[in-house]
């Protein structure tokens, strides 16, 4: 059974931004939308670039290397929700932010 992980502190992400990280042997991508936290899996289905990289406008994350897009809260593709990447529960607990990876 997975638990929670400290992923970071929640003053790091500013909203609007996303980041790369490595919890539990799994390549996550964090994202802060309006202050809100969403994981989803780092690596784009397409070509596996880093979503963590990618340019964030609203929920939606576009990939730096193939413009593929991803809704950030669901890990669905834009174009066809049935493709979609992993995505993980968060939560904000004492200002960090916690991720389970399952």
């Amino acid at each position: 059974m997975s638990e929670f992980v400290k992923a970071i502190e929640a003053s790091t992400l500013s909203p609007g931004r996303g980041m790369e990280l490595s919890l539990a042997g799994k390549a996550v991508a964090l994202f802060n939308v309006g202050g809100a936290f969403h994981a989803i899996a780092n690596t784009c289905i397409h070509r596996g670039g880093p979503l963590g990289q990618g340019f964030v406008e609203g929920q939606v994350v576009t990939c730096p290397w193939h413009a593929w897009q991803y809704d950030v809260t669901t890990g669905e593709n834009v174009v066809n929700r049935t493709v979609k990447v992993a995505s993980y529960p968060v939560k904000v607990e004492d200002g960090q932010v916690l991720v389970k990876v399952e």
